[in-house]
């Protein structure tokens, strides 16, 4: 569908790429991997378009239709969430416009036989592409990909002023989602998701029928969704079949190789020079040195990525707490009129490492807000144990940071025990390198001054770390500098964070905060995944089952029949609604197709009322047909939901 051939592009006199070579096919579904500044951004926009190579040329196939997600400044305004939303369905919309100019002018009665004729035939035809478009599941598509994202039913009439920009890098995505184009370009979008959400992109994404290419830090995400790697690698572009695990072991067995040739080539140059040296003023030796001097000049040094793994820090060993770090009694905290958090009983006990999981708005941030005594709440009790020192990192956090200062100087005299050397040591494992660390913060990007807040909190001796989204603006090397420094903290934590493989090695307990309430996981990450029923079962947990197995023949029975009742108990008024609405669907179904063959018949349009009445009523019972069809889905997708836990 669309070739890339010999493509270049520099910025300030340095290429980030040159002569690179890539061809998409439909089906296609690529992870675009590679440092931070090697291009994969400014890839993609010049696969959407935005962007013209500096040379080479891009072929695309005729008529095809790109899709592109830019990581950030997306706004919409003027319309309403659902609307803005539907915007993206740009033939429907044309089509409908159609269909009621015609049905309009049909309905005049100064129209001729020949017009009518001709305007029976168009109305036929938009017919049949609205047919062919699902346009009458088209509302119920919108309603599904909105909600799907994190939007509530109450949102859809909200304007899109009124959304903050995360929620309008959603509504960009659930557009994206809904255009229906051959390739999608998605540049880190799962940013703004919550763990929910984005398990359902997933599942999204993996029916998808087209080409895509996304970029993302989020392992978990692009391992579930692609099938191909493209990295991006001193300004070559590499492509290895195989998924992103399996592209990290392909990676460190060339970095290892690379890193041997380099090696083997600089003891080469070592001795081709001190040849030179030796021999420069001896004629007879004349010929060879210039000789060797032109194989210098020859030679291509080789390049090798970053050693990541020698990059290490840790936190300072934090003064020891009481074994109790913060306790909450009946805690409940409302804005205005809305209840966020309802009677929270909840206890942080030392050396405890908890996520903190579940959809955008539940009250995550919130709770951990009031955990850490940065906000007040309605009612309830906070205990703070022995020797507790809180440090939290927050979303809004470069909001705190001090603008006159430069990056070096906002970490002097966090920790004492640390060099200078060893500071820019820490700044430098959070992309902060050279003379970067004398820039000043006022100057810094959103995402820079988010490191850097991480940088400072690494330097803490608090003994109780609270972290709301603090891998949304690092990359593979940064965060995992970040999470091996989290697993080997000897202090408290609490994570809030929707990074599944960043949350795996450090987290042994979950709290899911839902609906004004919390559930507490006493496990990890994997284990709530199961529980929620998102992934499969663990070694661990089949090695449980088999324990489980062993249990006597009528204990067995005894359980698995209160299960059984309890199931029944659960679904039955679901099954009941289920019946009635198929009852529902079938009647209107029925009708539609009576209203179809009355408006396909040619004497139907010698009556101007009588189509205008029959073609009203079509689409009455095509709306009616995707309410209950919506519902229908809801309650069937509860039923499964409350089977999976019985399963």
């Amino acid at each position: 569908m669309i070739d890339l051939l010999k493509i270049s592009l520099q910025f300030s006199g340095k290429y980030l790429f040159s002569d690179v070579n890539l061809k998409i096919n439909s089906g296609d579904r690529f992870a675009l991997v590679g440092s931070n500044g090697s291009g994969k951004s400014s890839l993609l926009k010049m696969i959407s378009g935005s962007l013209e190579p500096e040379s080479g040329k891009i072929q695309r196939q005729k008529r095809i239709s790109i899709g592109y997600l830019p990581q950030e400044n997306v706004v919409h305004t003027g319309k309403s969430l659902i609307n803005e939303a539907s915007s993206a369905l740009e033939d429907i919309q044309y089509l409908l416009s159609k269909q009621h100019e015609i049905t309009e002018n049909l309905s005049s009665k100064e129209i001729t036989e020949e017009e009518q004729n001709d305007l029976v035939h168009q109305l036929a035809d938009v017919h049949e592409k609205l047919d062919a478009l699902e346009t009458f599941s088209a509302n119920s598509r919108v309603e599904k990909v909105l909600m799907g994202l994190g939007f509530e039913e109450s949102d859809f009439e909200r304007l899109t002023d009124e959304f903050s920009g995360g929620w309008q890098m959603r509504i960009a995505l659930a557009k994206l989602l809904l255009a229906q184009n051959d390739i999608l370009l998605f540049d880190e979008p799962t940013n703004h998701l919550d763990l929910d959400s984005m398990e359902w992109l997933i599942d999204f994404i993996k029916k998808y029928k087209g080409a895509f290419v996304i970029v993302s830090h989020d392992r978990h995400f692009i391992n579930q969704t692609t099938e191909r790697t493209i990295e991006l690698f001193n300004g070559k572009l590499n492509i290895y079949n195989g998924k992103y695990e399996k592209f990290l072991g392909y990676k460190e067995e060339r970095d290892s190789l690379l890193i041997h040739q380099q090696v083997q080539q600089q003891k080469k140059i070592k001795e081709t020079e001190k040849f030179i040296e030796r021999f420069r003023y001896k004629a007879t030796k004349a010929k060879q040195v210039q000789s060797r001097i032109k194989q210098l000049d020859k030679i291509e040094l080789i390049e090798t990525p970053d050693d990541e793994s020698k990059v290490s820090i840790n936190f300072p060993e934090p003064p020891k707490s009481g074994i109790l770090n913060i306790e909450l009694n009946e805690v409940s905290k409302s804005y205005d009129s809305k209840l966020v958090l309802q009677s929270i009983d909840f206890r942080v006990n030392r050396g405890d490492k908890i996520a903190f999981v579940g959809p955008n708005g539940a009250g995550k941030t919130t709770l951990g807000k009031i955990i850490a005594g940065k906000l007040d709440f309605n009612s309830g009790e906070r205990t703070t144990g022995h020797n507790t020192i809180i440090s939290y990192y927050s979303q809004d956090v470069a909001d705190g940071l001090d603008s006159s200062l430069n990056i070096l100087e906002s970490v002097e005299g966090i920790s004492k025990e640390k060099t200078p050397a060893q500071l820019r040591s820490v700044l430098g494992s959070f992309l902060f390198s050279g003379d970067d660390v004398f820039k000043k913060v006022g100057v810094l990007s959103g995402g820079e001054k988010s490191r850097l807040a991480l940088a400072k909190i690494l330097l803490t001796k608090a003994n109780f770390i609270i972290l709301d989204e603090p891998t949304n603006h690092l990359d593979f090397a940064s965060k995992k500098v970040l999470q091996s420094a989290l697993v080997n903290f000897k202090g408290s934590l609490i994570l809030v964070s929707h990074d599944i493989e960043f949350l795996k090695p450090i987290v042994n307990k979950v709290v899911d905060v839902r609906k004004g309430k919390i559930k507490i996981y006493e496990d990890g990450i994997e284990y709530y995944l199961y529980k929620r029923g998102l992934i499969e079962q663990t070694d661990l947990q089949k090695e449980n089952s088999v324990i489980e197995n062993n249990i006597s023949k009528k204990d067995r029975k005894r359980v698995e029949a209160e299960q059984r009742n309890k199931k029944y108990a659960l679904t039955k008024d679901l099954k009941k609604q289920i019946s009635v609405l198929e009852k529902t669907i079938e009647k209107l179904e029925l009708r539609s197709s009576e209203l179809e063959r009355l408006l396909a018949e040619p004497d139907t349009y010698n009556n101007p009322q009588k189509i205008k009445y029959a073609n009203a009523e079509f689409l009455n019972i095509k709306d009616e047909l995707n309410r209950n069809q919506k519902k229908w889905e809801q309650f069937a997708a509860e039923i499964e939901r409350i089977e999976n836990q019985f399963s």
